[in-house]
């Protein structure tokens, strides 16, 4: 094989290829460093790149693919990682220059986890500044959208999206508060799962907000986010909140369709209800529906009242807890935080207790909404966001009147649900706001009942297989 058509090899396809002897994991992780020197600066997508630590284990896994040793599924294959989960002897920086220096002596459970599965860390993946949300943010500049460079990559996991879009890593990890798993899934035109909160360890993870972090990858294909989430997900004692129960094997009936399966379309989050939808994003999702249809699932409307407001509920909570968590930084290294994370973590420093306690209690009444939905329908569908990817501005933002305020807050209510709730969600890509060039990818979300996983690949693969979406590729990489 051609070494340069290896990036473009799915994470599954290369694993296959490698261990059926076709290409070598030493000239995987060189393809995949090649592109990095080729396009990686457009893209800006990596604060480290691993070049000598990926070359010497690819070398160690060449060799044990030699003997017949193969770790598991991930053998050889190249992922990157967001910077805020810990890798042992590299530094991890949250993108932000208090962290700048930081080099953890122990890697994080989810990055052991995939080295015991044989994947070769290529690189550490940009962020906004302490998974703010903040596409600028980065202390070493913003992460770029590969279908448009001077558009937004996603919230906070952005160099997760930008190198899995640009073929820059084969899979990556990415980590979710308030959507920054399926906001970059959707700008990127990628796969990207939230599991179920405690289904994959958060030990060795920088947080953000106890309660709602989660880690999950961020994939080309249904197939690949099954494959890298199969390898980080289980209970870990190192993490009290991690679930217990066993671990299915995702890719198990992935294609086995989704007839019989009732689907319910979350009809507040469809238009109107004080929510700026596109148009195109709302008639992809219908379209999506649809096809759900003629694959032989019963598609019903879903009532849940909540909906529209996740998003404020969702940042009042996440404001209030991330500032709880190094508050000696904000009163010591203030002018070290880039403007748009000093003015939030200042803001939610004074956000008063009954107001985050009202949010908790509206937490509760949004989770029994969700789960209550759940005992009607199998899954829900809805728009992982407002519409296609924004233009990406240099400038600190200024939110000078409460329409801004309120439109910027409600924009987390298309991923706010499951936030909340604790209920995985995956995004996936349904269509494109044109076929020619300047085209940027819109995106549905499928949710589903707590450690309903399954279910959620198996529907996500059946849609993938029936539409054209994830054959395109940013035309210009």
């Amino acid at each position: 094989m051609n070494t340069a058509e290896i990036p473009f090899l799915s994470a599954s396809e290369l694993a296959d290829a490698i261990r059926a002897g076709e290409v070598s994991p030493v000239d995987a992780v060189g393809a995949y460093l090649d592109r990095i020197n080729a396009v990686g600066d457009k893209l800006n997508a990596y604060i480290t790149v691993c070049a000598d630590e990926a070359r010497a284990d690819a070398k160690q896994m060449e060799d044990e693919a030699a003997a017949g040793n193969f770790r598991g599924p991930l053998h050889g294959v190249p992922v990157g990682i967001k910077d805020q989960i810990h890798t042992a002897g590299i530094r991890t920086t949250d993108a932000s220059k208090i962290r700048a220096d930081f080099v953890p002596d122990a890697d994080a459970t989810v990055v052991a986890k995939l080295k015991a599965a044989g994947a070769v860390v290529i690189g550490k993946t940009n962020m906004s500044e302490f998974a703010m949300g903040d596409p600028i943010s980065s202390w070493f500049g913003p992460a770029r959208n590969p279908w448009d460079t001077d558009r937004n990559p996603g919230t906070s996991s952005t160099g997760s999206g930008s190198a899995t879009a640009g073929f820059l890593c084969a899979t990556s990890l990415g980590e979710d508060t308030g959507g920054s798993i399926r906001g970059p899934a959707a700008n990127s035109g990628l796969v990207g799962i939230r599991p179920t909160w405690g289904r994959v360890s958060r030990a060795g993870v920088d947080g953000a907000s106890w309660s709602t972090d989660t880690i999950g990858p961020i994939s080309r294909t249904v197939t690949d986010c099954a494959l890298t989430l199969q390898v980080i997900a289980g209970h870990d004692p190192k993490d009290r909140y991690s679930r217990p129960e066993p671990v299915p094997d995702y890719l198990d009936g992935l294609e086995a369709g989704v007839r019989g399966m009732r689907i319910g379309v979350v009809q507040e989050l469809m238009g109107g209800h004080g929510l700026r939808l596109d148009d195109r994003s709302r008639d992809a999702v219908s379209a999506a529906a649809e096809v759900f249809r003629e694959l032989g699932a019963e598609v019903l409307p879903v009532s849940l009242p909540i909906a529209p407001f996740t998003g404020p509920i969702v940042r009042t909570i996440t404001s209030t807890e991330r500032v709880s968590l190094n508050p000696e930084w904000l009163r010591e290294r203030f002018e070290d935080y880039h403007p748009n994370t000093r003015v939030a973590f200042a803001v939610g420093n004074l956000i008063p207790g009954q107001v985050y306690y009202k949010a908790l209690k509206l937490r509760a009444l949004a989770r029994r909404q969700v789960l209550q939905a759940f005992r009607d329908v199998d899954l829900l569908l809805q728009p992982t966001s407002s519409g296609p990817a924004g233009l990406l501005s240099d400038e600190p933002a200024v939110i000078d009147n409460k329409e801004m305020a309120v439109r910027s807050l409600r924009e987390g209510s298309f991923r706010g649900l499951y936030s909340l709730s604790g209920c995985p969600a995956l995004s996936i890509p349904c269509g494109f706001t044109s076929d020619g060039d300047g085209a940027l990818p819109l995106a549905l979300q499928i949710g589903g009942p707590h450690l309903g996983e399954a279910a959620i690949f198996r529907a996500a693969y059946a849609y993938e297989q029936a539409t054209p979406w994830h054959k395109r590729r940013p035309p210009a990489l």
